[in-house]
């Protein structure tokens, strides 16, 4: 590797080929997005700390960017999306009819260890439903992210919905008699189930009492499951969605703000953490707000590091993708200088078409006719329109088949090549 500045740990470079794939993974995002008829909003990067402080709890509160500007502000480069959200939806929620079906896609920033599909820096595509509080919003949304999967060519069994309530935990913790900063406790000791020991597990609930048999007993056998969840899975079954996810109550997000219905989206070898999630937030906006503004509110969100991640280990996905990106060209037509006399026709010709839309290159030095047709085939050109000295006519050749066509430029140049496109 050459020696230099390099980036800084956790944060990317996006060279051409990498932005191609951040690009449809964003097409798939709002493709997805516009089909359930939500519509796009951006928020800046930048947000006061205490947004972040005040209502997202969990491990969070140690992973911000945060620093001071040049004013004396305590500023906060946003690790997640949704508290910014709530800011702006408490704002502005009355200019809007509800529900409200808003999504962004923002990069997002926090300081954990860069491992397998985390970085220190990320895209985020959020999707929250505002302004309803029907349990359908929530089979609406995780829906959604059913569909999104099946979009980036993941079929059934790739994945899993694992879906669960936080409200049960809410109802253990006040049949156990624990207060609301103990229960608050219990759901960062059941958010970290998978990722520490049992004997660790136990120790933090002797602190309440708890026992790591009664926690077992209270997710492989629960005594109510709420008529929220149970609506949710019937909404789901009828979307034929049902198959796609599992009862697990184990699942209940690390952020403070979530307060119903949460799931998560995981490979079905679960050899990734989560690759997204979200769940029902109805007291987040209220809380921003000191209570002046109470929207309830249920969403989702998706990073680019960890589902490119798997698309890249799952052979149909990856093939769908690679498949889609090869067949995006640089330019529609390339223009081959055969009489190096014609330079002036061919600018023209170029301008011409890119006045209507059309993407055009040629080569920008002197070079031989087979090195100009190479280099409309290394920039994946459709069409390839030979310039000669019978100019104005011009042979144009679909370089995919190596037919050819003859035309004339004419007045109607741009309408004739966009119809060669078109074929």
């Amino acid at each position: 590797m050459a020696k230099g500045f390099q980036s800084l740990p956790g944060f990317r470079d996006f060279r051409p080929e990498d932005c191609a794939i951040r690009n449809y993974l964003f097409t798939h995002f709002r493709e997805v997005a516009r089909r359930y008829g939500f519509v796009e909003y951006e928020t800046p990067l930048l947000e006061s700390t205490e947004l972040y402080l005040k209502k997202t709890g969990g491990e969070l509160g140690s992973q911000l960017f945060r620093f001071e500007d040049q004013g004396g502000r305590d500023i906060t480069l946003r690790p997640e999306v949704t508290a910014s959200l709530g800011r702006l939806a408490a704002s502005s929620q009355r200019d809007y009819p509800k529900p409200m079906r808003w999504f962004e896609i923002g990069q997002c920033f926090r300081y954990e260890k860069p491992q397998k599909g985390r970085t220190r820096e990320f895209y985020q595509f959020n999707v929250d439903l505002l302004g309803e509080e029907d349990s359908a919003a929530d089979a609406e949304i995780i829906a959604l992210s059913i569909e999104l999967m099946r979009n980036l060519g993941f079929r059934q069994g790739d994945f899993i919905i694992r879906l669960s309530d936080r409200s049960y935990w809410h109802n253990f913790g006040e049949k156990h008699q624990l207060s609301p900063d103990q229960i608050a406790e219990l759901l960062q000791i059941v958010d970290k189930l998978e990722r520490e020991s049992p004997e660790k597990i136990s120790q933090k609930l002797q602190a309440l009492n708890l026992s790591f048999q009664q926690l077992q007993e209270a997710i492989q056998n629960p005594e109510s499951l709420g008529d929220h969840l149970d609506h949710v899975l019937k909404n789901l079954e009828a979307r034929g969605m049902r198959d796609d996810v599992e009862v697990d109550l184990s699942i209940v997000r690390g952020l403070a703000y979530y307060n119903g219905i949460v799931f998560e989206v995981f490979d079905a070898q679960k050899s990734l953490r989560a690759i997204a999630g979200g769940g029902r937030y109805d007291t987040l906006i209220s809380a921003l707000t000191d209570g002046s503004v109470d929207l309830p509110a249920s969403g989702f969100a998706i990073g680019d590091v960890v589902i490119r991640h798997l698309i890249e280990e799952t052979p149909h996905a990856s093939e769908q993708m690679y498949q889609t990106l090869a067949t995006q060209s640089h330019f529609d037509v390339f223009l081959i200088l055969a009489d190096q006399e014609q330079q002036t026709a061919a600018l023209d010709l170029a301008t011409r078409l890119r006045q209507a839309g059309i993407s055009v290159g040629y080569s920008l030095s002197s070079a031989k006719f087979n090195k100009q047709f190479k280099q409309a085939e290394q920039a994946k050109a459709k069409l390839a329109i030979v310039i000669g000295s019978e100019y104005p006519t011009l042979s144009v050749k679909t370089l995919a088949t190596r037919t050819e066509e003859i035309i004339s430029d004419s007045d109607n140049i741009a309408q004739s090549i966009s119809a060669l496109l078109s074929q």
